[in-house]
């Protein structure tokens, strides 16, 4: 099985605001290590000071670590969580 690295995406593009900074603050973390999740489902909730939005999993698997905890401020890049795919 491969791991899959689930990073926080461009501000601009995620968060529908072109004028997104390049840090986000998590504000609630649907996943814990073990959980099954399906491509699509919200892994982690993010805000801005003008938006809100959530981060995907890119694909179906089991969440093997989650690196991000509640009120932690993130900048664009950074690791959220490690998935490990069930696809390969």
């Amino acid at each position: 099985m491969a791991q899959v690295e689930v990073r926080l995406p461009d501000l601009a593009e995620a968060s529908g605001d072109d004028e997104a900074g390049e840090t986000a603050t998590v504000s609630f973390v649907y996943c814990e290590a073990g959980d099954e999740v399906s491509e699509g489902d919200d892994l982690v909730e993010m805000v801005t000071d003008k938006a809100s939005f959530t981060v995907p999993a890119p694909g179906s698997g089991t969440v093997k670590r989650v690196l991000v905890e509640e009120d932690r401020k993130v900048k664009t890049g950074d690791l959220l969580c490690i998935l490990e795919s069930a696809g390969a």
